[in-house]
């Protein structure tokens, strides 16, 4: 059996639907999709992420219970998309009034993000950010009688919320998490250590989010295929311009640092690696 993989908003999870069309037998779902789907919290708007094998074991993909995984319903229309433009029109009155209730019961810890209403705006999803556990019962009960539709309260982490913001980084371009990295991962300091880059510093490491760049962790990947096959600092290797010792080694850009007679010279990393050694 098949899955689809549909996410309903860049800040939310994925979710497993049946990759059939209710109202369509003759059509199959493609990655990229719009489609429309009948959640149990209302109609809703969502992309095609994948489409992957389910193998019968409930724990493969995180579905409790496949029987109740629902078939997608349909292909996005033009009187879909014209309704969620419709819909974004209320947005800053929603999180205005959001603001408003949760300074009232002094949740300043929360930092309101983005909120989306479902298609056929029964649902309000508000995103937010908090270095705590917030208990937001009294504020939901004022948003429901406030705006009588379904409130869902979401917490999302610094990450997401720089993605949802959109930045730009040191290297001059649009943020990785927000221009094209589906899944941000794990960045942890290991990292750090397994590319050599003590040297530079938390502050050169760290992202607009506050937390570790997320290139550490698809960069390493580079890293390893390299670990092994690179000049090794410490050696000391016959070139051209007479015998030099290695002090650093770049991997990213494919270059070696050489002290010469007491001078710095960058060199090509294929051709380091292709001198003979003559110590270690």
């Amino acid at each position: 059996m098949r899955l689809a993989k549909i996410k309903f908003h860049k800040l939310d999870k994925e979710y497993y639907f049946l990759p059939e069309f209710k109202e369509d037998d003759n059509r199959q779902p493609r990655v990229g999709d719009q489609v429309i789907v009948d959640t149990s919290l209302g109609l809703d708007f969502g992309v095609v992420c994948s489409v992957v094998d389910y193998l019968g074991e409930p724990e493969d993909l995180q579905v409790a219970n496949i029987s109740e995984v629902k078939p997608l319903l349909r292909l996005a229309t033009k009187a879909d998309f014209e309704q969620l433009e419709k819909n974004k029109i209320n947005y800053p009155k929603y999180l205005s009034t959001c603001h408003q209730l949760a300074a009232k019961h002094d949740l300043a810890e929360m930092k309101l993000i983005e909120v989306a209403e479902s298609l056929d705006g029964s649902r309000l999803t508000f995103y937010f950010i908090a270095n705590t556990r917030v208990d937001f019962r009294e504020l939901v009960k004022d948003l429901v009688a406030n705006f009588h539709k379904k409130i869902r309260l979401q917490q999302v982490g610094v990450r997401d919320a720089a993605r949802a913001e959109g930045d730009f980084g040191p290297c001059g371009l649009a943020l990785c998490c927000r221009a094209w990295l589906s899944q941000i991962g794990n960045v942890n300091p290991d990292l750090i250590k397994s590319q050599d880059l003590m040297h530079r510093g938390v502050d050169r490491l760290t992202g607009v989010c506050g937390r570790l760049k997320c290139c550490l962790r698809f960069e390493e990947e580079n890293y390893r295929f390299a670990e092994g096959q690179e000049p090794k600092v410490g050696e000391v290797i016959k070139t051209r311009l007479g015998n030099a010792k290695i002090i650093a080694v770049y991997s990213d850009r494919q270059t070696v640092d050489l002290e010469i007679n007491g001078e710095k010279v960058e060199y090509p990393y294929a051709e380091a690696k292709s001198c003979q050694v003559v110590q270690d």
